[in-house]
This record gives C-alpha cells, structure tokens and sequence, in this order.
C-alpha cells in the first residue's frame, strides 16, 4: 500500500484536469490511467486524460502543492424536512455560503413578478359575497380607474424572457429546468468568486435524478451529499400549523369585508 501511494500523482485518486478546469474533485477511474515521471494519474473520463498527455506540466505541481477546493455540499430531502434550518447551521460553523436554491430562483424573476410565485404564495380567490358591487364601491372605483388601468397596463408591459419563463413554470408547476438555464446558474457556484474560493452548501439541489445527472455530465462534484430523512408526522407538525394560520386570517379578513359590505348597505338604505 506504502509503495502505490508513492507513486500516485499530486491529486492522488482524483481526476488533476478536473481540479485544474473546474476546481472539483472528481474521482478518476482505472481504466482512465496514465502514467507522468514514474507518478500514476486517473482521470474522470479518457478526454480527460487526453488532454493531460498533450500538456502534463499544466496539470501538475511544480513550486507548491496543489491547492484542494473549499467544502461543497449538496444538502436534499423532501419539503418540510427542515433543510434550510440545517443548512444556516451548518454554513454558520464552518464559513461556507447558504444556497437556498428555490429561494435563489425566486429572486431571479422578482423583479418582474413583483412577488414570489408557486403554490405556497398563491391567493385563495374570492367568495361571490365579497365581489356584490355596492354604490360606494362603484364611485371609488371610478374615481380610481385611470390610475388602475395605466398600473395594470405597465403590469402586462412586463414580459419575462424564455429563461424567466422557464423559471417561473419550474416554481408554478415544478416543470424541469432545461439544462441550458441550469448552465447559467449552477456552474457559478463551483467555478466563480466569492463561492469558488470559500465553499457552499446548496439546500435544495439536485432535486430529480435528471438534475442529478446533470451535475455529473458537468463535472460539478460536491465533496458531500447529505440527505434528511424525516417522518410523514413530523412534516405534518411542522407544515400545518403556520398554513392553518395563514388559513385563519384569511376567513378573518373575509369575515371583517363582508361586515363592511353590510354596514355600506345599511348606510345606502337609509
């Protein structure tokens, strides 16, 4: 064993044109082998090794040791299961950056959107009740239509691109994002500063096996990949309670219009 370590290359099992591209370590394979002054080298994929036979001294240390990457670290489960919560914990102990990927998503479209969008924002529509058109409600309506129709107008002006488009859908209706507008999020957080040199763990990411392959065929390797597991229960527990909230002051704010209404029909009558 002493004797094989040896004579392994400066990155020992991982891929050194990977660490030198991308700044990943990526485990290379066997079969990808190749030998440089007696040093033995796996690369991840025979392109790889190609490349490092046609230039060997770009890939290898010469004054100092080759520097490793910071700590990236692919936290998943499912929703509810309190990822985000371990992961502001987690970046906090060890200095890394928190990606809510979600989160991140949102923020790309907000500007636009003007506010968050998916099934956990949505409003609940209006009772019938709440719509009676009454005459105090007609003359302010009318006092307040041109502002409403040049908001409204400037509103539909508004047009997202085919990328805003595809984010949005993925929050909406969780369609899959196409691999070319993952290309203009994701690599960043391996490849680009302030990420690159301090590390993150990605809460949220890779959420489908398709995006799980993605990573791969991009070269984009966590150190770690942690997944939480919890009980159906205890996402009931933590889940329900804030919705049935949300849900109560809803039928709150209803009941307190339809008290308005019939206080505004009482007035007319008289």
């Amino acid at each position: 064993i002493k004797e094989k370590k040896r004579h392994m290359g400066d990155t020992k099992h991982f891929c050194p044109v990977s660490l030198k591209e991308n700044f990943v370590l990526c485990p290379g394979l066997s079969e990808h082998a190749a030998k440089y002054q007696e040093k033995l080298y796996y690369f991840s994929t025979s392109e790889h090794r190609e490349k490092f036979l046609k230039n060997p001294e770009d890939y290898v240390a010469h004054s100092e040791p080759v520097q490793a990457p910071p700590l990236r670290v692919c936290l998943i489960g499912t929703h509810g299961a309190g990822k985000s919560t371990c992961a502001r914990q987690v970046a906090e102990k060890l200095g890394i950056f928190h990606i809510q990927f979600e989160e991140y998503l949102q923020e790309l479209i907000l500007p636009k959107t003007k506010g968050k969008v998916g099934p956990s924002f949505e409003e609940e529509p209006e009772d019938d009740d709440d719509k009676i058109p009454n005459l105090a409600e007609e003359l302010e309506d009318f006092s307040q239509s041109m502002t409403e129709n040049e908001t409204e107008k400037s509103k539909q002006e508004v047009e997202l691109t085919d990328e805003e488009e595809a984010i949005k859908a993925n929050l909406v209706d969780n369609e899959a994002l196409p691999a070319e507008v993952l290309d203009n999020i994701v690599p960043e957080w391996w490849r680009k500063e302030p990420f690159r040199s301090t590390g993150f763990i990605l809460d949220g990411f890779p959420r489908t096996l398709d995006e799980a392959q993605y990573l791969s065929e991009r070269g984009l390797c966590p150190d770690v990949v942690v997944s939480i597991e919890v009980e159906d229960s205890d996402v009931l527990d933590r889940l329900f309670p804030p919705r049935l909230r949300k849900w109560k002051d809803r039928q709150h704010k209803k009941m307190e219009k339809k008290k308005k209404l019939k206080d505004l029909k009482a007035k007319i009558r008289v």
